[in-house]
């Protein structure tokens, strides 16, 4: 699947939802936990390789909700400025909900809309897309604008320097130098991000439900490791015995 591909499938998916909200009626019962993923990564680790891998194993678990769709940088940026993304989300959330999350995305970023409003609307957007559930969001810092939401599972993928530049030159058809000084870039401008915005360290174990190291495990693998953590998170807990 091409990232051309890629963006319009998910798009397309992503509208399907919104005019047709599946019917609570279909859905399984542990649905009151409204299951998302967070991909962070290091450049060159394989967030989207992962993502794809994912959807269609993640719609054969979760039958009978709506379709998954993976939400990556510039498809969230496109569906943002193209399509008013948010606007036509709060038509599936309570009015407390959309309250609550502005109340949020102002603690996350300030209230500075000339310099901060595309970041409060992507904030507002992630927010509101994971409410909605059935969504893997790549980057922007998800797992930290998220973090508060149940059903979410957090993943951080990692990958020693050498695949990531051999897959990075590979991916982009440049010298090996080439590829580190854009896999070097790209990670500085990551931490600053969550650095920034955040205060937090992106390397941060601490803040992920699970780090897997994709050096000797292909995408199948880890995305059956994915899929099994985020059903076991997915299951409300049992009630405490009385």
């Amino acid at each position: 699947m091409t990232q051309r591909t890629h963006l319009d499938h998910g798009l397309s998916v992503l509208h399907a939802r919104l005019r047709t909200p599946a019917p609570a009626a279909k859905l399984p019962p542990q649905r009151d936990i409204h299951p998302f993923i967070t991909l962070s990564r290091e450049t060159g680790a394989g967030a989207t390789t992962l993502g794809l891998e994912l959807l269609p194993r993640l719609d054969r678990a979760f039958a009978g909700g709506p379709a998954w769709v993976l939400l990556d940088r510039d498809l969230l940026t496109h569906a943002l400025t193209q399509h008013q993304l948010p606007a036509s989300l709060a038509a599936y959330l309570p009015e407390d909900r959309i309250s609550e999350i502005r109340a949020t995305i102002g603690e996350l970023v300030g209230l500075h809309p000339s310099l901060w409003q595309l970041e409060q609307q992507v904030c507002e957007a992630i927010l509101q897309l994971a409410h909605v559930g059935q969504v893997i969001l790549v980057g922007r810092a998800a797992h930290l604008v998220t973090r508060t939401l149940a059903g979410g599972l957090h993943v951080r993928l990692v990958a020693s320097r050498a695949n990531r530049v051999a897959r990075i030159a590979r991916l982009l058809g440049c010298p090996p130098a080439d590829a580190a000084t854009h896999i070097d870039r790209q990670d500085e401008a990551r931490r600053r991000f969550v650095r920034t915005n955040f205060a937090q360290d992106a390397d941060d174990p601490h803040l992920y439900d699970l780090v897997i190291n994709t050096d000797h495990l292909g995408p199948a693998a880890v995305a059956q490791i994915v899929l099994q953590a985020l059903q076991e998170k997915s299951v409300p807990p049992a009630p405490a015995p009385v």
